[in-house]
């Protein structure tokens, strides 16, 4: 008879937010599938748990998914754990846990907390109804292509993005959404757990001049409604002003803002001349 994978969400910060079932399940099972080995013994050696550990991450899920399997297809149970937070989210355990249904191998969740709902929870933002997009990738093509299939895009928008990486994010966010509200959300259940709401324009500004740190959870307002029937030529002149700032000339600038305000783009060019 086949085992069970368990996916065991694991504390993002506070140790103490692990629960006794997670603790039960990773005493109870025959081996533990991290993300990072390194990262998990120290967790595990924190509950005097001690269990054999694979390292399954996204360069070795192919090769190494197949141990897995075999191992739970000959009747032993394993516990699936990321680096913080619940499996699958932003992480490879999702071919796993596929690979799993397609072999009849049953699937148990044993939840804990995720980053971008414990978030979303802080933020004071739109919660009824939202995206989690992850981190945007570093291809400049596939980056532009998903800051733009949500240019529209009504829901709270919900984004990972590490420190390093943080002020170019913000840039493009401001070029492609405007001057929207975000909240920027950093150090979850730790010491120095924040919560900084602004604007996109702002933000943008802050982070040219201010070396971020810590990993950041980035929750920004849908398109607001009747966008383009209120914008004003001066609103959207300090919009195209900071686009500027980040290196676009006048004339794409305008261009870019043209596209999302339906203003004439000389009008815009005109008013930036002033």
């Amino acid at each position: 008879m086949a085992g069970t994978l368990y996916v065991v969400g694991t504390p993002i910060g506070n140790l103490g937010d692990f629960s006794p079932r997670a603790v039960e399940v990773l005493s109870s099972c025959d081996f533990i599938a991290a993300e990072d080995t390194r990262v998990t013994i120290k967790l595990l050696n924190h509950f005097g748990i001690k269990k054999p550990m694979v390292s399954y991450y996204e360069h070795n899920r192919n090769e190494r998914g197949g141990v897995i399997i075999e191992r739970l297809l000959n009747g032993e149970n394993c516990a699936l754990v990321s680096d913080a937070g619940m499996p699958i989210i932003s992480d490879p355990g999702e071919d796993l846990t596929l690979r799993c249904h397609e072999n009849n191998i049953k699937v148990c969740a044993v939840p804990g907390p995720c980053a971008f709902v414990t978030a979303l929870a802080i933020s004071g933002m739109p919660s009824g109804r939202f995206t989690f997009e992850g981190f945007l990738t570093k291809a400049k093509q596939n980056r532009r292509e998903h800051l733009e299939e949500l240019v529209n895009e009504k829901r709270t928008m919900i984004f990972y993005e590490a420190p390093h990486k943080l002020p170019s994010t913000l840039e493009d966010m401001a070029k492609y959404f405007g001057d929207r509200k975000i909240a920027l959300v950093k150090e979850l259940t730790k010491i120095y757990e924040n919560v900084e709401r602004t604007t996109l324009f702002e933000a943008a500004k802050k982070y040219r001049e201010v070396s971020p740190r810590g990993e950041y959870v980035l929750i920004i307002e849908g398109k607001p409604e009747d966008t383009e029937k209120t914008i004003t030529i001066d609103e959207a002149k300090s919009m195209a002003e900071e686009l500027i700032k980040s290196g676009l000339s006048k004339n794409e600038a305008s261009k870019e803002i043209a596209k999302k305000t339906g203003l004439k783009k000389s009008d815009i060019y005109k008013s930036l001349q002033e």
